[in-house]
């Protein structure tokens, strides 16, 4: 067994390690940038080595840096978690090079599965059923529009080297094409150092179904059944469950056996997925659902996994990366009861989900009824150079019904401040009619617009509870006496004082302090507000009129930076009339492009943007003169 591993990975995933190993009587190490110097993950390991500069690029990314850390601190093994270098197969073989245990999968089972083209082409040698499309090695734009043109609108673009959403465009007609071909190529050139694309006919009704599969140096193969990943956000995923949703006997062992075909292909080793893309149209059958592509580690939404089948798979990744046979045969598996997941990011839903950055001041996330997977702890800050997660909000329970609820009540009684997260639109996602009913697919949320993002004025019960914290209340944060309630207010001499005037945004209440909710969820905020949490919305209450400042706003036509980036694309000059909506520039930050657009028509009086520039956050970046009317 392994004695010493070295995590070359961050945030919660190397945390979620780090605590296996250690159950395992493992000694682990840490590596970390400028950024991560105070990192939980640094904290927790029994040791740590500084790697380089905060960006990824210079650190994380740098293998032999990685490797060097391992040599320095005697480990035998790394772990690379998921994202940056995980599947990387020249990594993976320059570890296994340096004499080290490389806890993932084979460097051979990297290549044949890291490049979409060549891996749907082994599938379809494997009997594996593919997606319609276009793989080949003509990658001129002139070929790629007429393949499109061929296997007809909607359309997807997908990266060969892609993942996490990235390099990936829907098109919905031929004259978009080239416009979107483009983007996407920019962005997989970035992330990936690979351009090159495939396509793919976009599925009506699709559904993300993706079977767990683990492999050991023996020959065996298992699979540990399936996940749902169907509620996405442009092809990022949001909450998975486990098992999937209308999944028949018949259908599940259909797609968990070609999963296992498709591992033994590669002759594969370690955790894996199989994600495979289903025709839901009619339910789900095992006709109508078609490989798409193979994530060769550990994945995001593993703890669903964990949960139905009480298994450890970061356990099994570090006995099978020893030498041990897989610990349990295919029969030994089964599913117990529903799992499912949320991830909770620093964004903000209402500035279309850019990254939040700051420092975590309150951090309470409630663990009375969920698992909880965090790389932070209150205190710690969200800095621009990684991805926002905060955290992995996990539930188990005997049915879908229970972990649905279970979910929504442990997102409602955890708070973040003053960072923006996501937990309002989480909970309105569980809260979806349709999503309740498991009528799913990855087009759910943007059907459902709005209304999942959208906070809404909070109601009379709501200001009442924040009036009973102003006035002082008696029953702490959670308690609740509905004898004492009566009395609360109560004076000798004088009238009761039982009702105060309180402001949330633009909206005044004429709040009282009796009534409220029992067991609110209250918490100070850090300018004289009180914070009461509502179907996971943050309501901030005030006992004056909302201060504000003469700042400029996109009301104003001034196009602010969301948060500190880089400029890849400006497309307008001064002088140039715009139209509400059309793209002024593009800003690169959290790994993601974010277009700015005109707030309204009119035309760019002032540009101070230009590409390739770095910028802060609130920054400045042109000004747009509204039409006169």
């Amino acid at each position: 067994m392994i004695s010493k591993l070295l995590i070359a990975n961050r945030g919660e995933i190397a945390c979620r390690i780090i605590r296996t190993a250690r159950a395992m009587g493992i000694a682990t190490v840490a590596v970390y940038s400028d950024a991560d110097a105070k990192a939980l993950h640094v904290r927790q390991a029994d040791e740590a080595v500084h790697i380089g500069p905060s960006p990824a690029a210079e650190s994380y990314l740098v293998g032999e840096k990685i490797i060097a850390a391992a040599k320095q601190t005697g480990a035998e093994a790394i772990h690379p978690g998921y994202g940056f270098l995980s599947e990387n197969a020249d990594f993976a073989q320059a570890v296994m090079d340096a004499g080290l245990i490389w806890v993932g999968a084979p460097p051979s089972s990297i290549r044949a599965m890291g490049l979409k083209d060549a891996a749907k082409k082994l599938m379809r040698e494997a009997g594996v059923p593919v997606t319609p499309g276009y793989d080949g090695d003509d990658q001129s734009a002139e070929r790629l529009k007429q393949e499109a043109d061929a296997i007809g609108y909607p359309v997807l673009i997908k990266a060969v080297a892609g993942g996490g959403g990235k390099g990936m465009r829907k098109v919905d007609a031929a004259e978009d094409f080239l416009t979107s071909l483009e983007s996407c190529r920019r962005e997989a050139k970035a992330s990936f150092g690979n351009d090159d694309v495939i396509l793919e006919k976009w599925i009506t009704s699709p559904r993300h179904i993706e079977v767990q599969v683990f492999g050991d140096s023996h020959g065996n193969v298992v699979h540990l059944f399936e996940r749902d990943c169907s509620l996405q956000r442009r092809h990022q995923k949001v909450i998975e469950e486990a098992p999937a949703p209308g999944m028949d006997e018949a259908t599940r062992e259909e797609i968990c056996a070609a999963a296992v075909r498709a591992a033994k292909a590669v002759d594969y080793e370690g955790a894996g997925t199989i994600e495979f893309i289903a025709d839901a149209s009619e339910g789900l059958r095992a006709d109508r659902i078609f490989f798409m592509e193979m994530n060769t580690r550990l994945q995001v939404e593993h703890p669903v996994t964990e949960e139905i089948t009480g298994v450890d798979l970061v356990e099994w990744q570090l006995r099978v990366a020893s030498g041990e046979p897989i610990p349990l045969k295919q029969n030994e598996l089964s599913i117990e009861g529903w799992a499912i997941e949320a991830r909770l990011y620093a964004e903000d839903p209402a500035t279309g989900f850019l990254p939040s950055t700051g420092r975590l001041e309150s951090l309470l996330l409630d663990d009375r009824w969920a698992r909880i997977e965090t790389g932070v702890e209150e205190g710690d800050s969200v800095t621009p150079f990684y991805d926002p997660m905060i955290a992995k909000v996990v539930v188990h329970e005997d049915d879908r019904d229970q972990a649905i609820e279970t979910l929504k009540r442990s997102l409602n009684h955890s708070f973040v401040g003053p960072v923006k997260t996501n937990k309002g639109f989480l909970f309105e996602c569980l809260d979806n009619s349709d999503f309740a009913d498991a009528k799913l697919d990855t087009g759910l949320i943007g059907a459902a617009g709005d209304k999942l993002i959208s906070q809404k004025v909070p109601d009379k019960s709501v200001a009442d509870t924040a009036a009973r914290r102003y006035k002082g209340d008696r029953f702490g944060w959670g308690g609740y006496d509905p004898i004492l309630d009566e009395l609360f207010g109560f004076r000798l001499n004088k009238p009761s004082e039982n009702t105060v005037t309180l402001w949330c945004g633009s909206e005044t209440f004429a709040a009282t302090t009796k009534g409220g909710r029992p067991c609110p969820n209250t918490y100070p905020s850090l300018d004289e507000g009180i914070i009461v949490t509502d179907r996971g919305f943050d309501y901030t209450f005030y006992p004056h009129p909302p201060r504000t400042g003469g700042a400029a706003s996109a009301a104003d036509g001034a196009i602010l930076a969301p948060m500190p980036g880089k400029v890849i694309a400006v497309d307008v000059a001064e002088g140039d009339a715009v139209t509400a909506g059309q793209r002024l520039m593009v800003l690169e930050a959290m790994k993601m492009e974010h277009a700015l657009t005109a707030p309204f028509d009119g035309t760019v009086t002032e540009l101070s943007a230009s590409e390739g520039g770095q910028v802060q956050v609130e920054a400045v970046l042109c000004l747009v003169e509204p039409a006169e009317k």
